[in-house]
């Protein structure tokens, strides 16, 4: 199908029938609860907030290893800060097609095709099940390979880059074990369900926040038993083990462990309840036609995601070339600004989810309304939450690090980045709900190419602007990330406004260019 085809669909300014209305009244709750009829702020509200709620979660695994590992040592945050876009960018190649698959079985579930949304999802799982053990292998053995390649400072080579290593391979092991909670979550947002996976995200957070202090400290100052005064009890643990943990190998582990629970319970209630689209182990037999489409949805969105990932490579490899404290600052600037990323995220997972659905039941109209509702209130939020972080930045820098060396410069570097990215929080907001739009209605090609845009053009030309061609230091790296989205919006604005991606990617029987047979 292309990517944007004439637009013949109702105009979206036009006045709302009495059934989409956009405020509260409708005293249907069927109505109410139903993403393709009735009242657009209660569905969006319901399927965002757990979106917001489960990518927080997400965020808790980064923080929660922040935290812990602040308390070790710098050298160790900074370590993360410089494995994360190395494992994103293979954890990517798979994540592209976990959103082919919440795509179709958004537009299945609103043409009514549940069979065919079954069916979807047995083949992402076979999909990215077999795709993530390959990527397990790829990861472990070009680690180390990978890491060399970066133009370190040769004391951040010598004091993080083997710190690095460690984590990752440990991470790279256990990445099958974390897939399956990926997949089952994104099937079940096309579906409209976003609290089951929230819930089980919260038990998944709980066990890293438990495990983590055992698994890098041991019972050798191991924070969380000295927080509970339990000191005594500590004690007589070393005693008896001399376990001193693992160092930044258990936050990997911690992180494999928690997430591998996760995805046991998320694939248990896939295909052994009534929870989500309807899932029998039959529907695991390889239809070569629905992998089809969800190859050719995918491997835009795993370019995307890919870019994204060598972007962020690209440039850890410049803040490399600074010293560890500037490195860590960068790291814990992108913590708080994950942090901040939520609503954002929330809204524009929930418009793919609420264009998917709408456009498989042939509400154009209602998709475009949904997409005006989301953007208006992602910039109102965004602009308030700018504000709160502006005001409170060093706090929340500083509360990341314990007493250790370069603390003091480290956050006063942490301080800078973050005020300056806050520029362009509101233009987050718009980005990503616009980009969600895209990607609901199947036009993939078109979100990866203002991704790119966005964060080729926009982020890492200026950032190799400002650092090399004037001169700018670390504050070139601070400034250029915040133009980024800003750029992004211009792009992207213009591009919906077009209208082209009005068409569902399934055709309008939701028998799909892959039909159920």
């Amino acid at each position: 199908m292309a990517d944007e085809p004439p637009d013949t669909a109702e105009d979206p300014s036009a006045a709302p029938t009495p059934s989409d209305d956009t405020s509260d009244t409708e005293d249907d709750s069927d109505s109410e609860q139903s993403i393709t009829e009735g009242s657009l702020l209660r569905p969006l509200f319901r399927l965002a907030w757990p979106i917001v709620v489960i990518q927080l979660l997400q965020v808790m695994y980064n923080v929660v290893d922040t935290l812990y590992l602040g308390r070790l040592s710098a050298d160790a945050v900074a370590a993360i800060s410089l494995s994360f876009p190395l494992i994103f960018l293979l954890v990517s190649v798979a994540a592209g097609f976990t959103t082919a698959g919440a795509i179709l079985v958004a537009q299945y579930t609103g043409a009514e095709g549940d069979r065919s949304a079954g069916l979807v999802a047995g083949q992402t799982v076979v999909f990215v099940s077999t795709l993530s053990l390959v990527i397990a292998v790829v990861g472990f053995v070009f680690t180390r390979p990978g890491l060399r390649l970066l133009p370190t400072a040769t004391e951040t080579g010598d004091r993080i880059i083997p710190l690095a290593a460690a984590y990752m391979e440990i991470f790279f092991i256990g990445i099958p074990f974390l897939f399956g909670f990926f997949v089952f979550s994104a099937l079940l947002r096309g579906y409209g369900d976003t609290r089951t996976p929230m819930y089980i995200m919260v038990l998944s957070v709980v066990l890293n926040i438990i495990l983590n202090p055992f698994l890098i400290f041991g019972f050798a100052g191991n924070p969380l038993l000295n927080v509970l005064f339990l000191d005594g009890l500590q004690s007589s643990l070393f005693s008896a083990t001399g376990f001193t943990g693992f160092g930044v190998r258990g936050a990997a582990l911690a992180t494999i462990i928690a997430r591998g629970a996760a995805s046991v319970i998320g694939l248990y209630l896939l295909f052994g309840t009534t929870i989500g689209p309807q899932v029998r182990l039959e529907h695991l037999r390889p239809n070569f036609e629905f992998m089809a489409d969800i190859v050719r949805l995918g491997v835009p969105s795993m370019v995307e995601n890919s870019m994204n990932a060598l972007a962020q490579i690209t440039l850890i490899a410049i803040v490399v070339g600074f010293s560890p404290a500037v490195v860590a600052a960068y790291g814990l600037g992108n913590r708080i600004v994950s942090l901040v990323f939520l609503p954002a995220m929330g809204l524009g997972r929930a418009i793919d989810t609420m264009v998917g659905q709408n456009l498989g039941a042939n509400r154009s109209d209602r998709a475009a309304r949904s997409v005006y509702l989301a953007v208006s209130t992602a910039a109102g939020v965004m602009v308030l939450v700018a504000v709160v972080v502006v005001a409170a930045t060093e706090p929340l820098v500083g509360v990341f690090l314990g007493d250790v060396p370069n603390a003091a410069e480290t956050i006063a570097s942490g301080v800078e980045y973050v005020r300056i990215r806050s520029v362009e929080f509101a233009f987050i907001g718009i980005t990503q709900v616009i980009l969600g739009a895209f990607r609901g209605a199947g036009n993939t090609k078109t979100a990866m190419t203002i991704s790119i845009i966005t964060l080729w053009i926009g982020r890492v030309g200026t950032v190799c602007l400002l650092v090399f061609g004037f001169g700018f230091g670390e504050r070139g790296i601070w400034i250029g990330m915040a133009v980024g989205n800003i750029l992004g919006t211009a792009v992207a604005i213009p591009w919906f406004l077009r209208g082209g991606w009005k068409d569902a990617y399934i055709d309008e029987t939701g028998n799909g260019v892959a039909a159920d047979d």
